[in-house]
């Protein structure tokens, strides 16, 4: 650290980022200023910036950013084909997605649905979202909602799949059965985040409605007929997807595999509705080009996680914390110990379950932690980060949803953190 600061000034990039977020200053520009800052505060030579940002080209976080905005692009040809039109007559007339809580709703099941059976948020949600968007877009759900049902919804399909990342983890770290930790943590903190996120996204469609919305509002009508180019269209993307869908779930395709779902169905479905090769690509990128700004952000977003790292500001979060841990009791070693996984430890999730799982499985026979409990809290602890604060998740989900609302996301966030760290503390007193 320059000075010899302390390493909880590291801290203060994310802090100011948050801070300028509730501004609402452009996302781009905040992440800019908080990679300058951290920057300085770890002395790393500004000339030296360049390299790091080319670095962050090939992270995890500039795939999600692309997978962003080929969703965008699918949207674009799904439009251009008449498809989305297509769709959304038919669910709107057909199967009755026609107020803003039964959109919710389902938004909702389904994405949980998709991320429990891809094993990926990023991946399931970046195909549902240009399928969703002018759907939910025709009954006025605004982007913000949208992505508070991505991520407060679609997340809990992490912990329900027998074969999801966080769900095969805790099975080895607690030594339970897949139907054990389910019982004892994915089923219940799943439970709590439905339940919250449903009252918070109508909450929040309240609160934005007519502040933000989407500009590609499909008009549905009850005279509505579909071309034979728009139903040979719906036809192929929807069998298209299936079979992709199906696929991925048989190979575990991460979520590196929604880059080939989207290019995959954006093709299929074009030339099934008489569109040329270039006018398909034309129309991807066309989609692509709105959210340019998205992937910029995401590439500076990881030097800017980075360096907060490199101070050692987590680390010695932890430390600070670490005499509370004698204080004794069930009680108080369960509320330190999800604290710290919450707000302490960053990093993937899975890392982050492991490194609590070193940290403090020491005590848990010390003070007689069952097993039970000890899954909650890692489930908790790892899972809760992305809420907390923006990270990786949250971004991906307010990009897919092409929101720029992040006040809304981390009233969302904390607002389920309270509550899964309610539902850990009880469950300590059992």
């Amino acid at each position: 650290m320059i000075a010899n600061l302390h390493p909880l000034f590291g801290l203060a990039p994310l802090i100011i980022y948050i801070i300028l977020a509730f501004k609402e200053v452009h996302p781009v520009l905040s992440v800019f200023l908080c990679v300058i800052i951290g920057a300085i505060l770890v002395q790393q030579p500004l000339l030296g910036l360049g390299g790091v940002i080319a670095e962050a080209l090939g992270s995890f976080l500039s795939l999600i950013g692309l997978i962003i905005m080929l969703g965008s692009g699918l949207g674009v040809v799904l439009r251009r084909t008449g498809v989305a039109d297509n769709l959304v007559n038919l669910i709107m007339h057909k199967i009755g997605v026609n107020t803003e809580s039964k959109a919710i709703l389902a938004t909702m099941v389904t994405s949980v649905l998709l991320v429990s059976l891809l094993g990926t948020l990023a991946g399931a949600n970046a195909i549902l979202a240009p399928i969703v968007i002018p759907l939910v877009a025709a009954v006025g759900i605004t982007p913000s909602t949208l992505a508070a049902i991505f991520q407060g919804a679609g997340q809990s399909g992490l912990f329900l799949g027998p074969f999801t990342p966080p769900m095969v983890t805790l099975m080895e770290l607690t030594g339970l059965s897949y139907p054990q930790v389910l019982l004892s943590a994915g089923l219940p903190v799943s439970i709590i985040c439905w339940v919250v996120t449903y009252f918070m996204a109508l909450k929040i469609q309240k609160s934005t409605k007519g502040v933000y919305k989407y500009e590609e509002v499909v008009q549905t009508s009850e005279s509505y007929v579909a071309s034979p180019s728009a139903q040979r269209g719906t036809l192929v993307f929807i069998l298209t997807l299936i079979a992709l869908l199906i696929y991925g779930i048989v190979v575990k395709g991460g979520a590196s595999y929604a880059v080939v779902v989207m290019f995959t169905t954006a093709i299929t479905t074009g030339l099934a509705s008489g569109l040329r090769m270039g006018e398909i690509f034309d129309a991807m990128m066309e989609g692509c080009g709105r959210l340019v700004w998205l992937f910029i952000m995401f590439v500076l977003f990881e030097p800017f996680l980075n360096f907060v790292d490199q101070s050692g500001a987590f680390a010695a979060l932890v430390e600070l914390l670490t005499p509370i841990i004698t204080s004794g009791g069930k009680l108080v070693f369960t509320l330190f110990t999800t604290i710290t996984g919450v707000f302490g430890i960053s990093g993937a999730a899975v890392a982050q379950a492991v490194l609590m799982n070193k940290m403090f499985s020491p005590f848990l026979q010390q003070l007689d932690i069952p097993m039970g409990l000890w899954a909650a809290i890692l489930l908790i602890g790892s899972q809760m980060t992305s809420f907390a604060y923006p990270g990786a998740d949250m971004l991906g989900q307010m990009g897919l949803a092409r929101s720029k609302d992040i006040k809304s996301m981390v009233k969302l966030g904390l607002t389920l953190v309270a509550a899964t760290m309610a539902y850990v503390l009880v469950f300590s007193l059992f």
